[in-house]
This record gives C-alpha cells, sequence and structure tokens, in this order.
C-alpha cells in the first residue's frame, strides 16, 4: 500500500492530539490518587478520623475504581475512549469540588467516590486508545511513556503540592484540579476520536502494510467472559494487585507521615522521599517498558521487577538507614522496580483477541487498585494496633514501630505479586492468539 504523505502526516498530528489531551486527564486521576498523603494532617484535623478510617477516605477512590475497571474495559471497547474519557472527566471533576468544599466527612467520602468513579475509566481508555493509534512493536515503550507522563501528576501531588499548600489552602486545590478536569472533558469531545477510521483514516496496521486487525466478532458478554476465563490474563492481576498496589497505597497515603512521624521531618521535606519514588515509578515505568520492547521478552522483567520490589520492602523495615541519602535511595528504588508493572499491560493485550484488549486490560488494571484498596485502610489498621494514643492538635501521631506493621503487610502483599509474577505468560511481544 502506497501511503499519501499528507495522510500519514495527518495521522501523525490526530494521533499526538489525542495522547496529550487522554494523557492530560490521566495526569489528574494519578494526582488524585496521591494527593491524600500530602494533606493527610488536614484531613484527620478537619474530620477528626484515626489512622484506618483516613485510610478508608483515601481508599474510597480505590473501591470504586477497583469495581468500575470490567466496565470501564467494556466502554472502551464498545462506545471508546472518547466517551468514556469526556464522561470520566465531568464525572471527577464534579467529585473533586465536593471533596474540596466538603464539610463532613461523609460528603467528603461521596466527593471521593465521585473523583474515583470518574478517573476509573481515563486509563483504560487511554491504554486503549494506544492500541488503536500506536504499532504493537512499540507498545511496551508507548506503555511506559504514558505511564511516566501520568506520574507527573504523582509528583505535582507530592513535593510540588506541599509547596503550593503554604500558599492556599488544601480545598482550593481540589476544587482548582477538578474545574480542570472539566477543561479536559471539552477538549475530549472536540479533538478525540476513539479510532483513526473514524476521522476518515487508515488504520495503524494499514499504513504497516499490514492486513488491520479483525473485529470484535460475537456480543461483548460473551467476550468479557472469554477474557476473564483466560488464564494467561489472571498472573498480571495478580502482579498488580501485589507490587504495584502496595506501593502505591504507601506512596499515596503514608510515605509522607512517616517520615514526619519517624523521624520528625516537616510537611515540605517528608514529602521529597515520596517524591524520589514516585520520580522512580515513573522513569521505571519508561525503562522497564523500552527495555522488555529491545529484549524481545516480557516475563524475565515483571519477575525481576517483582523480586526486587519484595528485597526493597525488606530493606526498609530492616536496614538502618534514615533521613538523607540512605531514605532516598530507598524510596527512590521502590518506585524504580515497581515500574515493572507496566509490562503486564502488554501482556494483557499479547494473550487475548485484539478486540477485546480494553477488556482484558482493564482486568489486569483492577488487580492494582484492589491491591492499593485493601492495603491504604490495612496500613493504618496495622499502625492502630499498636498506637500508643499519642495526639497533636487531635491527630494520631504514630512511631517508627508502628509504621514497620504497616511495612510488613507491604512486604507480604510484594510476595504475592512475586508468586504470581513466576505464571506469566511469555509472549515474546506480539500477539499469541493471532500468531497461534
Amino acid at each position: 500500500m502506497t501511503l499519501d504523505p499528507a495522510v500519514a502526516g495527518r495521522f501523525a498530528r490526530l494521533r499526538w492530539t489525542i495522547y496529550v489531551i487522554l494523557v492530560l486527564a490521566y495526569m489528574t486521576a494519578f494526582f488524585h490518587r496521591m494527593a491524600p498523603g500530602v494533606v493527610s494532617a488536614e484531613l484527620m484535623a478537619a474530620f477528626q478520623t484515626s489512622g484506618a478510617a483516613l485510610g478508608s477516605l483515601a481508599a474510597m477512590y480505590y473501591y470504586i475504581y477497583t469495581a468500575m475497571q470490567i466496565p470501564a474495559g467494556v466502554m472502551a471497547d464498545t462506545l471508546g475512549p472518547r466517551v468514556g474519557v469526556t464522561l470520566g472527566c465531568l464525572v471527577a471533576g464534579a467529585g473533586s469540588v465536593l471533596f474540596g468544599l466538603a464539610e463532613t466527612f461523609e460528603i467528603a467520602s461521596a466527593g471521593r467516590l465521585l473523583v474515583g468513579l470518574g478517573v476509573s475509566v481515563v486509563f483504560v481508555g487511554l491504554m486503549r486508545s494506544n492500541t488503536l493509534w500506536f504499532s504493537e512493536r512499540v507498545y511496551g515503550a508507548i506503555s511506559g511513556l504514558t505511564l511516566l507522563l501520568g506520574n507527573l501528576g504523582a509528583i505535582l501531588a507530592a513535593g510540588p503540592l506541599a509547596l503550593a499548600l503554604q500558599a492556599t489552602s488544601w480545598r482550593n486545590v481540589f476544587v482548582g484540579i477538578g474545574l480542570f478536569s472539566v477543561l479536559i472533558a471539552l477538549l475530549s469531545i472536540l479533538f478525540v476520536r476513539s479510532r483513526p477510521e473514524d476521522a476518515g483514516l487508515p488504520s495503524v496496521q494499514e499504513l504497516e502494510g499490514l492486513q488491520p486487525h479483525p473485529p470484535r466478532e460475537h456480543h461483548w458478554l460473551l467476550e468479557l467472559r472469554r477474557v476473564l476465563t483466560t488464564g494467561a490474563v489472571w498472573p498480571s492481576f495478580f502482579v498488580m494487585f501485589g507490587v504495584t498496589g502496595s506501593l502505591l497505597a504507601f506512596a499515596g497515603l503514608w510515605g509522607v507521615p512517616l517520615m514526619r512521624d519517624g523521624f520528625g521531618l516537616n510537611r515540605t521535606d517528608a514529602s521529597l522521599y515520596t517524591t524520589a519514588a514516585l520520580g522512580g515509578f515513573a522513569l521505571g515505568c519508561l525503562a522497564m517498558g523500552v527495555f522488555s520492547d529491545r529484549l524481545g521478552r516480557r516475563k524475565p522483567v515483571i519477575v525481576g521487577a517483582s523480586a526486587l520490589s519484595l528485597l526493597l520492602w525488606l530493606a526498609l523495615i530492616l536496614l538502618p538507614w534514615g533521613p538523607g541519602w540512605s531514605g532516598l535511595l530507598l524510596y527512590g528504588l521502590l518506585g524504580l522496580v515497581a515500574g515493572g508493572f507496566v509490562v503486564g499491560y502488554a501482556v494483557a493485550k499479547e494473550v487475548v483477541a485484539p478486540g477485546v484488549a480494553g477488556m482484558s486490560i482493564a482486568l489486569v488494571n483492577m488487580g492494582l487498585f484492589l491491591g492499593a484498596a485493601i492495603m491504604q485502610p490495612a496500613f493504618g489498621w496495622a499502625m492502630d494496633l499498636t498506637w500508643d494514643g499519642a495526639l497533636v492538635d487531635g491527630v494520631r501521631v504514630y512511631t517508627l514501630a508502628d509504621y514497620r506493621n504497616g511495612l510488613w503487610l507491604s512486604a507480604g502483599f510484594a510476595g504475592i505479586g512475586l508468586i504470581a509474577a513466576l505464571f506469566v505468560r511469555e509472549t515474546r511481544c506480539r500477539n499469541i492468539t493471532l500468531s497461534a
């Protein structure tokens, strides 16, 4: 097939326009995911909560996000990313404004629930869009780039947010990010197209001189059943559950309080450590995705990353680290190796038919948020078991020994992820359903 250069140029411009808009939506999702860790003291003071209750408030995002992953995958495969992301940003924006204005714990929980509901469809929609606008040969790398950019939103929710809170209130921050989400929804409806064909362009396979992927052959319910009963999908689910779920629960809520309570740092200084973890995570996602593509393998990357994650949790528990280079190094490495989870998304789409890639990615992604949803309150619960009753301005203060209780839980979750990684199917970076 001889392709008109003008068509190729239009394809490239539209592809990257769509990508940028969807990534901006994803960055706001990551911001919401991590911000409670920086404003934990304000939230405990505003709503007079215990550690376990604060964990439940923060995890409200994860509860609904987890429950929505399968519907999000179905939406991405049937209605397309454009519809899902537009609606999701509108709902998340409303929830963020409600959270910022909440005067009671119940209203704050409702706002957090709406945020989780809205952003739950963004990532799957973005990853599904990537399968339709980018070649399979670079899917690992583009997935890594996606997570790198998304994590910039998480980084903004660490050190930069701590600095912003010196000039404004946490309530103003969440109202502002809610209004930004509404703006992204408007951009999505104006510029995003779910498939190249919707814009009168050839598919990405046709651009490469290949046959386009076949469409789904059956009703989505039957296709969903096939995804759920595909055994090769589930190991990646449990890698996400254990390795990445434990990291996001820690970085999103307990990483800053650990440095504040355990080592006496102020919030701004403590937030540098979660910034290091999230920066490492962002770089790890890109590096692991590119490395997997160039290696031509998926499983060794996932197994190696899972094993190192477990070792680093144990290092946080057993080694004599503290503020300074040792703490920054451990936080940063913990994030870096957890970035290997991104390869699980490539495996998820390569072990099922292309027409149901969104459902498979959503199922695997559900494991990540189920793990975080369980770990955030469980970490707080573990600390409450040995809390000595200390309060400062009505806020519970935990000792380093209390935090170690939660770190042991994190190590246990990482161990689950490592066991699951051993059962990941090697795809050699291609769709095994087409090459069989």
